[in-house]
């Protein structure tokens, strides 16, 4: 079963383009450098955390939205001594992926 999962992983990670990639591909498609569009995924990630921390949402148009949300305090299961324990209220932050978006990458089935 463990060699099931590597084999996923290892696949996933030769697929997956990297900062360096898309600032690589951003530079060439735009003609501009690429400090300069490090710069502005820089830039884009920080107004992303600053938004979703002072108006818990920031939408990102035609990819989706971050959205701060509470979840409530809960018992849980220690799975190693199958203890109950007490896990407490915590703040966190989830992605919604837009209606467009998400059918375009998995389109339903009709």
């Amino acid at each position: 079963m463990a060699e099931k999962a590597k084999s996923k992983t290892k696949a996933t990670k030769k697929t997956l383009m990297t900062k360096s990639q898309l600032v690589a591909h951003l530079a060439e498609k735009f003609e501009l450098s690429r400090r300069i569009i490090g710069e502005i995924l820089q830039e884009f990630a920080e107004v992303a955390v600053s938004e979703t921390k002072k108006n818990d949402a920031f939408v990102i148009p035609g990819i989706g939205k971050l959205v701060k949300a509470h979840r409530k305090a809960r018992t849980g299961v220690n799975p190693k001594t199958k203890e109950k324990i007490k896990i407490p209220a915590k703040t966190v932050v989830k992605f919604r992926v837009a209606k467009s978006c998400k059918e375009s990458v998995a389109p339903t089935k009709k």
